[in-house]
């Protein structure tokens, strides 16, 4: 570096004495090995046929230094008749041939390699020591490390290639010992230092000190002290003090201030609202110990009220002014322009119509902004299915007026799954499965499928298609065609049945989140037994049997209420299923007369964090009516297992009368825990259940009952769920898989 400033200004003091500049006759570039001769004339500030001057060759060398590549670099000339020849000489920083790291075991070789930026290839120079020497002291401080010290050691080879070995000395582990407050006069160090999540060591706390994480703390503290009534309360200093390389001492030095207690509120500047309904949202009483949360989220509440009324660029200014121990709060309210809805555009949607996006929205063009029908129709979209979870929506002013267009980002997922799997159940063994289906076909959200369940006693085929928005309206169309084959060997029978529905659903325009299904289905059947009759075979399953094949006709009737927040996870909301179903009698004709009825209500709390409790109910009830003598075997309720009717902790279909029971009722409770976003969640639950012939013999404490964890993960082949779950009655556990069923 010395010797080219020398160059420099010797060549400055040479151009100074001349009167005339000398032309650069021609450029000899030398000493490069690995960097290319373009680039590096391509920095110089002078160029043939140009003049050299002291500037612009300062400015070449260092514009050369800045490459970074260059351990020297030096300009020198010779005169010729016709012109001067300018020689550039440099000596390039040597290529790291390898990088060994020795010592280091709490970080990898790998990580040291991304922390340093040392591979193979890159140019190694002196001063990246301390840079390098940095970074790694960090790292090795975010875990506790912080006397780690680095030893570079190179050999440079005689083609200016380097082998860096890189000897670590990581030190010992520093351990929080003690956690001193000062200046805290009322509220008790041991108190604050409950709010840390750094803790002082001890038999059962490490001691980890992490400088995020303690730095978080401060601000906890401080919250803490704001929600206690001290709202004058900072941090002045904290210290850290290491005193034997193993152990760290923090004193904490605060100002806790005086206790507040609330006082009035008082608003100006609102039109749009009242003072009495603004002052509804504040629910604190007067002389109630100055929480600042509690303060801020009642305000964010009036803050609300603005924004449901397209008030988006309203603004509250809060004034806390002391008057004696309490706190009077003055509120001023620029409530500015209210915000109108010129367009919605909607981006990152490849594979479904615009049209069937624009259906999931509860706010159009032209209405003023609305946070609840926003938020609605953000869930809506989320719920159909087909987009990730990270969609996201912003919004755009267009002019003066306050006028806005709302942008919704989406990204697509995949929307279609193709499963084949074995699986195992008491009654058929081992059952394999294949399956197909689209919940957005062509982008249209119709969904079909198609599946078939084989081996062991089953033979299952169903294909199925749904259309919810029939020739573009809000009627939902759909048909299934289905072919059965299955042994009960438990029940001595086996059944055929071939068969179709349709139906066809509206929603019910006064009452949110509900709708109307229609269904007709026609089947024909028969009942076979596997062995001759015996003292279990029911009489009613003898003459079944005798009468081959028989045409079952019937009409339902669904009413459904969904209000849930989240289909995939649901943490508050509700779902209500009200189902009728007549079989038979002189109008719909078939072999079969019944009438079954189906009541379900499930509840979905959020409690904490992000754990939601999930309760349902489920009622149910069949008979027969006009010629028939019993209902058809398959209407009737088996419980346990898993499915609608199931109660875990007991095999498929052992919960009530063997041949199956008139009258139902389970209830369920499950803790669901979020393992994984909504993909992966874990489950804490308890059923209860038991199915009978008569509502005389209904006992509230005779109910089976069963518990257990479980786990449910949203996979590309669909949902798949396990349970382990313990009979409380029969002192026994039982394994459950699930494909595809929720709670």
């Amino acid at each position: 570096m010395k010797k080219a400033v020398f160059f420099g200004l010797l060549l400055s003091i040479v151009f100074a004495l001349s009167a005339t500049p000398n032309m650069v006759s021609d450029i000899v570039i030398s000493g490069n090995t690995n960097i290319d001769e373009a680039l590096i004339q391509s920095v110089l500030s002078f160029e043939l046929g140009g003049f050299l001057t002291g500037d612009n060759t300062s400015a070449s060398i260092k514009n050369l230094y800045q490459l970074g590549v260059f351990d020297d670099v030096s300009i020198s000339i010779e005169e010729k008749a016709e012109g001067i020849v300018v020689y550039v000489d440099v000596k390039e920083f040597p290529i790291i041939n390898k990088v060994k790291f020795h010592g280091n075991t709490k970080l990898s070789d790998k990580k040291l390699k991304e922390i340093s930026g040392l591979q193979k290839g890159a140019y190694w120079s002196p001063f990246l020591r301390t840079e390098i020497t940095n970074k790694i002291k960090k790292e090795y401080k975010e875990k506790s490390y912080h006397f780690a010290k680095l030893l570079f050691e190179p050999e440079v080879t005689d083609d200016n290639m380097v082998n860096l070995e890189v000897y670590v000395d990581e030190g010992s582990k520093i351990r929080v010992k003690t956690i001193n407050f000062h200046g805290n006069r009322e509220i008790p160090a041991k108190k604050l230092r409950s709010k840390m999540t750094t803790k002082q060591k001890s038999l059962f706390r490490s001691g980890k000190f992490e400088r995020e994480k303690f730095d978080e703390d401060l601000q906890v503290i401080i919250k803490y002290l704001n929600n206690k009534g001290y709202i004058d309360s900072r941090v002045i200093s904290h210290e850290e003090n290491i005193s034997d390389e193993k152990n760290m001492v923090i004193d904490i030095y605060l100002y806790e201030g005086e206790q507040y207690r609330f006082g009035k509120v008082s608003i100006s500047g609102n039109i749009r609202f009242t003072d009495e309904a603004l002052l509804k949202s504040f629910t604190f009483r007067e002389d109630e110990l100055f929480d600042m949360e509690k303060f801020e989220k009642q305000l964010q509440q009036a803050r609300t009220m603005y924004y449901e009324d397209g008030y988006i660029y309203s603004v509250f200014d809060e004034l806390l002014i002391k008057v004696g121990e309490k706190v009077n709060i003055e509120l001023t309210v620029h409530e500015n322009i209210r915000a109108k809805i010129h367009k919605i555009h909607i981006i990152g949607n490849r594979k479904t119509k615009e049209k069937v996006i624009r259906r999931q929205l509860m706010i159009h063009p032209g209405d003023y902004f609305q946070q609840s029908l926003v938020m609605r129709s953000q869930q809506n979209i989320y719920n159909m299915g087909f987009f990730e979870p990270n969609l996201n929506l912003d919004y755009e002013p267009i002019n003066e007026n306050g006028d806005i267009d709302l942008i919704i980002h989406l990204t697509d997922k995949p929307s279609g799954t193709a499963n084949a799997g074995v699986g195992y159940n008491s009654n058929d063994g081992f059952v394999g499965q294949l399956s197909v289906s689209q919940n957005n076909l062509l982008g249209n959200s119709w969904s079909s499928s198609v599946s078939w369940q084989f081996g062991g006693t089953t033979q299952d085929f169903e294909f199925s298609f749904n259309n919810p928005y029939l020739y573009d309206t809000n009627t939902l169309g759909g048909f299934s065609l289905y072919h059965t084959q299955k042994q009960w060997s438990s029940y001595n029978y086996q059944v055929h049945k071939n068969g179709f529905s349709v139906r066809v659903g509206r929603p019910v325009w006064f009452l949110n989140f509900a709708k109307v299904i229609l269904g007709y289905s026609y089947s024909t059947k028969k009942y076979d037994l596997l062995e001759d009759e015996n003292e279990s075979t029911s009489q009613s399953l003898i003459d079944l049997s005798e009468k081959g094949w028989q045409d079952n006709s019937s009409v339902s009737l669904t009413f459904s209420r969904d209000s849930r927040d989240n289909v995939f996870f649901p943490t508050t909301g509700t779902q209500f299923t009200l189902y009728n179903e007549i079989g038979g009698g002189p109008v719909l004709m078939g072999n079969f007369d019944y009438y079954k009825f189906i009541a379900e209500s499930r509840w979905y709390i959020k409690t904490f964090w992000k754990l939601a409790l999930r309760t349902k109910w489920r009622l149910g009830y069949v008979t027969e009516y006009d010629d028939s003598s019993e209902p058809p075997p398959e209407e009737k309720f088996y419980l346990g297992g898993t499915g609608p009717d199931g109660i875990r902790g007991y095999p498929d279909r052992s919960v009530g009368p063997d041949d199956g029971g008139k009258r139902m009722f389970t209830t369920s409770a499950e803790y669901a825990i979020p393992m994984g976003g909504d993909a992966v969640v874990g489950l804490l639950f308890f059923d209860a259940g038991n199915s009978f012939n008569r509502f005389e013999e209904f006992n509230l404490w005779k109910l089976k009952k069963g518990t257990g964890i479980g786990i449910r993960v949203r996979s590309p082949f669909g949902l798949i769920g396990f349970d382990y779950a313990y009979s409380l009655d029969e002192d026994n556990w039982e394994p459950h898989f699930q494909f595809g069923t929720t709670f």
